[in-house]
Order: structure tokens, then C-alpha cells, then sequence
């Protein structure tokens, strides 16, 4: 098995077993760990978002902290504060729960806009500032923030800008019937509390993650894949349902997780499948509505599958093409 296929599948394996109804979730939460980016978690509150970002640490080995986003909250308590020591000879610096391998922001948008700048700059560059000093981050640093999509009474709006920091965005749902029954019989057993437990950590999760990202960096990508890809940020630039369209941050970061996808399905090459299997979670929260789409009724998602089922799919190289518009061809 490849490396990546390796990867995703222990992240899977792990955290299958801990959080039920959320293994989409947990095989992007390993394909976004492996393109180096961080996750905007989006649903109701109860659902496992917590417990899915804990036991993703869990699995990977690191330090785990989280935070919990407040109007009251400082950049200093996240980032860290240098204090006087008691003894009177120097001052000390006591990092905050950035300095951290996976930071939980849950709530974040109920966090100040000053407490959400200290998190962008940590976010963008993996180093903080603090009393003019720079600080680096651990190598791996990845942040996963919640939201609450119906409550924003209270909340201060992420800017777009910061939004767009956030590789990818995932919309959780209430799990299905089966297995929330399944959720509540293991709550019902002597064991029921078992699964609070530790999760035993990935064996040699870095070289696993390093050769995974060596082998992402080696999928092949053809001219007319990326010439797909820069087709369906302008349909949304052009879009007159759509006030911002994707930027080019977010064409870099739908070439990246299509490239995952694909070696974590064994190829080593991108397929417009790829590409289309991830561009909700790449591009749905870093498009804007217009106001009249709102009054309307769309959503980013259906807006942004709309445009993709209308661009042509590009001849790729042992790939059969799927579109009905290729077909004719």
C-alpha cells in the first residue's frame, strides 16, 4: 500500500472506532493534515466536533489544547504572555495553547476580531508575534475551528480573508439512524465510557506523513487539469450570483487536495473527479452570495455546483471522460 493510502487509512481506522457518523470528516481532517492546511468545522452543537478534533490529536501523537472562543478573549491568551519571573532576576515567557501541534478553536466566531487577527498570523506564517519577538510554531501545526451555523447572536463574522486561510470547511451533519443508535448501544454497555479513553498515537506518524506529502508533491498534474481548475474559479468571478469568486489562494489549494485525493486513491495522477470530489470543501465557504441568491434561497454549495456541472471536463490521460458535454465530443 502507498503511503498515503497508508495514512488515511490509520487516521480512519483510529478514529472510526471513537466517533461515529463523522468518517467523512475524519478522511478530509487526514487528506487537509497531509497538505499542511487547517479545517473549519461547521454544525449544530452535540454532534462530535470536539471529540473528532481530540482524537484527531490523539491519533497523530501531538499536543493537543483548546480554546474556546469568547468576546472577553485576548490575543494574549492564546498566543502567550512574558511575565517577571517571582525571583526578580529575568522575564519568562509562557506560551498560550498556540504553541501546540492541534489547536481546537471552538466557537471561533464569537472570538474579538483583535483575538482573530492573533489567530490569522499564527494560521498564515505558523509563528507569532508577541512583545515584538517572533515566535515559530510547531512544524505541524494545524488549527481546526468550529462554528455554529444557526446561533451568530453574539458573533463577530470571520472576514473573508480569514475564511480563506482555512483549507478546508466541513459541513457536519446529525448522524444517520444506524449509527446513532449504534453511538447510544455503546453508551448503554458496562464499557460505555471506554471510548473517552486515549487513542493509541499512529506508529511513526512523521516519516509516514513526510513520505505521504513526498509522494502528493510527485502526482502528475496535466495542463488541462490546471486549465480546469482555472476554469472554475472564473466561472465563479463571473458569476452574477456571486459577489467574490475564488482566489487564486483557492485555486492553489483545490490543485493541492485533488492531488491527495488522487494518491490517496492509489493514482499518480489528478482526474477531473478529483478535482470535483473536493471542491465543496475547498471553495463553498470562500465564495460570497450576492444578496439577492440569499433572498432566493441559494446556497454557496448548489451555487458552485451549478458552475461546475456547466464547465466542460478536460481530456486526461487514461482517464474516460464523464461529462455528457465530453461524451459528444
Amino acid at each position: 500500500m502507498k503511503p498515503t493510502q497508508q495514512y488515511l487509512q490509520q487516521i480512519e481506522s483510529k478514529l472510526g472506532g471513537r466517533v461515529f457518523g463523522l468518517g467523512h470528516a475524519a478522511r478530509l481532517l487526514a487528506m487537509t493534515r497531509i497538505a499542511g492546511g487547517h479545517a473549519l468545522l461547521e454544525g449544530p452543537p452535540g454532534i462530535g466536533k470536539t471529540l473528532l478534533a481530540r482524537s484527531f490529536a490523539q491519533a497523530l501523537g501531538g499536543q493537543f489544547r483548546r480554546v474556546q472562543g469568547t468576546p472577553d478573549l485576548l490575543p494574549a491568551d492564546i498566543t502567550g504572555v512574558t511575565v517577571f519571573r517571582p525571583d526578580g532576576t529575568e522575564f519568562e515567557f509562557r506560551p498560550g495553547p498556540l504553541f501546540a501541534d492541534v489547536v481546537l478553536v471552538d466557537e471561533v466566531n464569537r472570538a474579538g476580531p483583535k483575538t482573530q487577527s492573533a489567530l490569522l498570523e499564527a494560521m498564515e506564517e505558523k509563528r507569532t508575534t508577541i512583545d515584538g519577538d517572533t515566535r515559530e510554531l510547531p512544524a505541524n501545526f494545524v488549527v481546526i475551528a468550529t462554528q455554529n451555523p444557526i446561533d451568530f447572536e453574539g458573533t463577530y463574522p470571520l472576514p473573508e480573508s480569514q475564511v480563506d486561510r482555512f483549507l478546508v470547511r466541513l459541513d457536519l451533519t446529525y448522524a444517520a439512524r444506524d449509527e446513532e443508535v449504534q453511538e447510544l448501544q455503546r453508551y448503554a454497555s458496562p464499557e460505555g465510557s471506554a471510548h473517552q479513553g486515549s487513542l493509541t498515537a499512529i506508529e511513526d506518524e512523521r516519516e509516514l506523513l513526510r513520505a505521504a506529502r513526498d509522494e502528493v508533491a510527485a502526482t502528475r498534474v496535466e495542463r488541462s487539469l490546471v486549465e480546469y481548475v482555472v476554469d472554475i474559479c472564473e466561472a465563479t468571478r463571473q458569476s452574477q450570483d456571486i459577489a467574490l469568486g475564488l482566489s487564486t489562494r483557492a485555486a492553489r489549494a483545490l490543485l493541492l487536495m485533488a492531488r491527495v485525493l488522487a494518491a490517496g486513491s492509489g493514482f499518480d495522477f489528478v482526474r477531473p473527479d478529483d478535482v470535483q470530489s473536493v471542491v465543496d470543501a475547498v471553495g463553498a465557504h470562500r465564495i460570497v452570495l450576492t444578496p439577492e441568491a440569499r433572498i432566493a434561497g441559494l446556497t454557496a454549495t448548489e451555487s458552485l455546483t451549478r458552475l461546475v456541472e456547466g464547465i466542460a471536463v478536460p481530456r486526461v490521460e487514461g482517464v474516460v471522460p464523464t461529462s455528457a458535454d465530453d461524451a459528444q465530443e
